[in-house]
C-alpha cells in the first residue's frame, strides 16, 4: 500500500486532559461540585472507595461544567481541524468521563467516534491502548497525548505528538525525536500570578495599630510586624488559588478573570494546591516566632476565609460584611504580633471603612458584567438592580466611618495619646475625599481593580494618606 495512502487511512486518536485541553476535566469536576454543594464532600469518600472510574461518573454528573467555556489548546485543535479538512478520521479517547467527552466532541464538531471512561473502566493507559489496538488493527494509529501515562501509546503509536508534556513525557519525547506541540507559557509565571503578590498590599494593614502607637520603629516591633504581614500575605495567596479554583467557571464567563492562571489553564490545578499547601506551610513556621495569639488569629482568617471562598461569597449582603471583617483581622492581627493593645476606635472605624470599600468591590464587579449579572453569571448574590442600593449603603458606611473618628477626636483617650489632639480633626475631610472619590470613579466605571490597591497605588489618595501621616506627626511632637 502507498505510504500516503496508508497515513491517510490512519486514524488520530486525541487525549483530552492537558492535550485537547489546558486542564483536567477530573479535578475541574471536583472543584465545580465543590462550589455547588460543598457537602458533597462527605458522599465523595465513599464514590472513591468504589473506584477511580465511578468518582469520575458522579462528578461528571455533579459539577455541570460548561464545556464551551474550557481552556482548549488553540493550536491542537487547528491542526486537528487540518487534518479533519483532508478526511482523516478522529477519535477523542480520553480517561475522562463519557458524559464530559461527548460534550467537549458535540461542542468542537471535530471528533468522529469517542472512546471515554464509564462507571466500570477507567480508560487510562494500559486500558486506552488496547482499546485503540483493538479498533486500529495492523494498519495502525497516530495519538495525541501528553503525559506519563500516554508514553505507552506514544511507543506504540505509528506517529504520535507530544503536547505540553510531563517530565516523563517530555524525556520520550527528546529520545524518541516524535513531533512537540509546546507550552505557551512558563507554569512558573502563572505560579507568581496565581498567588497574586500586588495583593499583599492589603497586608501594609498589619503596620498600622503599630504606626497608630508611635512604635513603629522600635527594631523588635517592626520585626514582628514585617513577620505576621509575610505569614498573612503567604496565606492570602493560599486562599486567592483555592477561590480561583472554586471560581473557575465564573471567572472564564468574565471578561477580565478569565485570564487568571486556572481559568485560562496557563497553570495545572496540582501544581496550584501543591502551591497553596507549602505557602500555608511557611506562613505557620513564620508564626512560631511571634506570640501564641497570632497563631490563632491566622487560623481564623484562614477558616473564615475558606468559608468565604466556598460558600459565603455568593450569599447576599454576608459576603461584605465577611470582607469587612477580614480586613479588620489583619488590623488586629499586627495589634497581636507586635504586642500592642489594640483600640476599639480603630477597631470600630476599620468595621465601617472597610465595609465600605467591600461594597465598592462588589458595586464594580456587578457593573462590569452589565444588565446580565446574575447569580449564575458572577458567582454571587447580586443582580444589576441592586447597583443602587449597594452604592448608598457604601457611601453611608464610609461616612460612618469618618463620624467614628470624629467621636474618637472628642475623646479622653485622644487627650492622652497627642500633645496637640486638635490637628486630627482635619483627618475628617482627607478620609472623606478618599472615600467619596473612590465611589465617584466607581460609579463611573473607572475603578477596575481592589479599592485597597487602588488606595495604595493611586497617588491622590497617597498624597492623602502622607498628609495624614504629615498629621499625626506635629499632633505627636508638638
Amino acid at each position: 500500500m502507498d505510504q500516503r495512502l496508508e497515513t491517510s487511512n490512519r486514524t488520530i486518536y486525541v487525549d483530552l486532559d492537558g492535550t485537547l485541553l489546558r486542564t483536567d476535566l477530573l479535578w475541574e469536576s471536583l472543584f465545580q461540585s465543590l462550589r455547588r454543594n460543598p457537602l458533597i464532600v462527605f458522599a465523595l469518600f465513599g464514590w472513591v472507595l468504589r473506584g477511580i472510574a465511578y468518582t469520575k461518573a458522579r462528578l461528571a454528573e455533579a459539577a455541570g461544567i460548561d464545556v464551551t467555556v474550557l481552556p482548549y489548546r488553540a493550536e491542537v485543535v487547528e491542526q486537528l481541524g487540518a487534518q479533519k479538512a483532508l478526511g482523516r478520521q478522529l477519535v477523542l479517547a480520553t480517561g475522562s468521563n463519557e458524559k464530559l467527552a461527548h460534550a467537549v466532541a458535540d461542542h468542537l464538531a471535530l471528533f468522529d467516534r469517542v472512546l471515554a471512561s464509564d462507571e466500570e473502566t477507567n480508560l487510562t493507559s494500559g486500558r486506552k491502548l488496547e482499546r485503540i489496538e483493538a479498533e486500529a488493527g495492523d494498519l495502525g494509529f497516530e495519538y495525541y497525548g501528553n503525559s506519563h501515562q500516554d508514553v505507552c501509546l506514544f511507543e506504540a503509536a505509528s506517529e504520535a505528538t507530544v503536547v505540553a508534556p510531563d517530565r516523563a513525557a517530555n524525556r520520550w519525547q527528546k529520545q524518541s525525536g516524535a513531533n512537540r506541540i509546546e507550552a505557551s507559557e512558563s507554569q512558573v509565571k502563572a505560579a507568581v500570578q496565581a498567588m497574586r503578590p500586588h495583593q499583599w498590599l492589603k497586608n501594609t494593614l498589619i503596620f498600622v495599630p503599630a504606626v497608630m502607637a508611635h512604635e513603629i520603629f522600635v527594631g523588635s516591633v517592626l520585626l514582628s510586624a514585617i513577620l505576621a504581614f509575610v505569614a498573612f500575605s503567604l496565606s492570602a495567596s493560599a486562599i486567592y488559588i483555592l477561590n480561583d479554583l472554586m471560581d473557575l467557571e465564573s471567572d472564564r464567563n468574565h471578561k477580565t478573570k478569565r485570564k487568571r492562571p486556572f481559568a485560562s489553564g496557563r497553570l495545572s490545578v496540582p501544581n496550584g494546591l501543591g502551591l497553596a499547601f507549602v505557602s500555608i506551610a511557611v506562613a505557620f513556621a513564620i508564626s512560631t516566632l511571634l506570640p501564641i495569639e497570632f497563631a490563632g488569629i491566622l487560623l481564623l482568617y484562614l477558616f473564615i476565609t475558606t468559608a468565604y471562598s466556598v460558600s459565603v461569597k455568593r450569599m447576599l449582603l454576608l459576603d461584605v460584611f465577611v470582607l469587612a471583617g477580614l480586613y479588620t483581622i489583619r488590623v488586629l492581627a499586627g495589634g497581636v504580633a507586635a504586642s500592642i493593645e489594640y483600640s476599639f476606635w480603630l477597631l470600630a472605624f476599620s468595621v465601617f471603612f472597610f465595609l465600605s470599600l467591600a461594597l465598592v468591590k462588589r458595586f464594580t464587579e456587578l457593573q462590569q458584567v452589565g444588565e446580565t449579572a446574575s447569580r449564575a453569571v458572577t458567582g454571587r448574590g447580586y443582580r444589576h438592580v441592586d447597583l443602587e442600593t449597594i452604592s448608598q449603603a457604601g457611601m453611608t458606611s464610609g461616612f460612618a466611618a469618618v463620624l467614628v473618628l470624629a467621636l474618637y477626636i472628642q475623646s479622653p483617650a485622644i487627650e492622652r495619646a497627642y500633645a496637640v489632639p486638635q490637628m486630627i480633626w482635619l483627618l475628617c475631610p482627607l478620609i472623606l475625599y478618599i472615600i467619596m472619590r473612590i465611589w465617584i470613579l466607581a460609579r463611573r466605571d473607572e475603578m477596575h481593580e481592589d479599592p485597597i490597591v487602588f488606595i495604595l497605588k493611586d497617588w491622590r489618595s497617597q498624597f492623602m494618606i502622607g498628609c495624614g501621616a504629615f498629621l499625626f506627626l506635629i499632633a505627636a511632637v508638638w
